[in-house]
């Protein structure tokens, strides 16, 4: 979409927009894949011992990784969501 109108790509707002969604997304990916960390590791050590008595008696479940669905990675349709 960008790609047919030149003059916005030049733009300095919406280079500092373009930079800025970046940013974001970087930070959401770091997020993710902080939180997947820590997922993985509650995993593993309530299933060994001696992490596995005291989870147990506690009732500790483990935990589901944050993935996301196709449509949920797909971009928005940004007309759709301006258009009145």
């Amino acid at each position: 979409m960008v790609e047919n109108y030149p003059d916005l790509k030049a733009d300095s707002s919406f280079q500092h927009l373009q930079h800025r969604i970046s940013e974001l997304e970087r930070n959401i990916a770091d997020r993710r894949e902080t939180y997947n960390e820590a997922v993985n590791l509650l995993n593993v050590r309530i299933e060994q011992f001696p992490d596995v008595i005291l989870a147990r008696f506690f009732g500790f479940q483990a935990a589901t990784l944050l993935e996301f669905t196709e449509e949920e990675l797909r971009n928005p349709d940004m007309k759709q969501l301006f258009d009145s």
